[in-house]
């Protein structure tokens, strides 16, 4: 019943149990899941992940962090993969001003290009935010980005900002904080977007949800945040899992 639209099934932490680690998902009801790449390594192993798997797809694009990094060449390649059958979305993209890696106008500028592509081969996006949400809004406002909408992926701002995303096209993605007992934001925005605007997502193998905070992050705690969703807004979990599932065949254009 559950649908995972964010994990990193292709990170070296799975290197030894991979097979474990996605038995251990289908047994706790994840039906489906998005194995999101961000730089060249990444990308590939999504894609072989995907093709090995008909239960998996992937996301396409290049992390904020690393946005020095990127040429025309790789944009040209993402540009390519668009047309791979089992690629649904383009990401993870955005800005991450957290890190200082890459300059704030290089990753504005990666960020634009990116969204362009997106409006290009018609797919939608998937939004890395740290510490950088008013460039993001602006930027998603002036590229025209609800022109292919996607998703605010393990959103942590505010119900405003929730809203202001949702009249963009944009779905706001849960994952383990907001089951954290001082995760004030997330519960707030749980508790006020309606279930046909929310996704849920683990974003292993980091962001762990409670009980197991700390540990690596794998597939089959995204029902502890389907759970939580469920008791914040008063609902069954089952109601919350059809709900996200539905919403992303619909944003994914998967077919149920």
């Amino acid at each position: 019943m559950l649908f995972d639209t964010h994990v990193h099934l292709n990170a070296e932490q799975y290197q030894e149990d991979l097979e474990e680690v996605i038995c251990r998902a289908q047994s706790a009801g994840v039906t489906h899941m998005i194995v999101v790449g961000f730089d060249r390594p990444t990308i590939k192993k999504a894609i072989e992940l995907a093709e090995a798997y008909d239960f998996l797809y992937a996301s396409v694009g290049w992390h904020p962090v690393d946005a020095i990094d990127m040429t025309a060449d790789d944009l040209a390649w993402i540009e390519e993969l668009a047309e791979h059958p089992k690629v649904v979305a383009l990401g993870e993209m955005g800005l991450d001003y957290h890190w200082d890696k890459s300059p704030k106008d290089v990753q504005k500028q990666v960020f634009r290009e990116q969204i362009r592509l997106a409006k290009k081969v018609k797919l939608p996006i998937i939004i890395h935010n740290r510490e950088a949400t008013q460039d993001i809004v602006d930027i998603l406002k002036e590229e025209g980005a609800d022109q292919v909408g996607g998703i605010m992926h393990c959103f942590s701002g505010s119900v405003e900002t929730a809203r202001e995303c949702i009249e963009m096209n944009f779905y706001i993605s849960l994952g383990g904080p907001v089951t954290f007992k001082n995760a004030k934001k997330p519960k707030e925005v749980a508790a006020d977007i309606p279930l046909e605007k929310l996704l849920i997502e683990t974003d292993c193998p980091y962001l762990t949800p409670h009980p197991y905070r700390g540990t690596r992050n794998e597939p089959a705690y995204v029902k502890l945040v389907a759970e939580q969703i469920a008791e914040i807004k008063g609902t069954s979990y089952e109601e919350v899992a059809k709900a996200t599932k539905k919403n992303a065949f619909k944003l994914f254009n998967i077919e149920s």
